[in-house]
């Protein structure tokens, strides 16, 4: 098996940025059943868990979403900052 190499950006990415990098095409339009962004009832459900939580299914992948939202050069800290981004209602 071969693992790609993470490499980590020299800047941490806004919110914003990644979101619009990684996120937004599936969490903008509900693509196969994803949370959008900004809507309370499709992201109550997953509240209940934390953010923290929230983070771990991001990094090891989730349904239909893969590892890292495919943001694999991403922080842990640029993760949740992008899942913050997304519950703010």
């Amino acid at each position: 098996m071969v693992v790609a190499p993470v490499t980590t950006p020299a800047t941490q990415r806004s919110a914003d940025q990644i979101y619009q990098s990684f996120c937004g095409a599936c969490h903008g339009t509900g693509w196969n059943g994803a949370p959008i962004s900004g809507i309370e009832n499709d992201w109550t459900p997953r509240l209940g868990n934390g953010v923290d939580a929230m983070l771990a299914n991001v990094k090891q992948g989730l349904n239909t979403m893969p590892p890292m939202g495919t943001c694999n050069d991403c922080s842990d800290a640029e993760l949740k900052a992008a899942i913050e981004f997304m519950l703010k209602f």
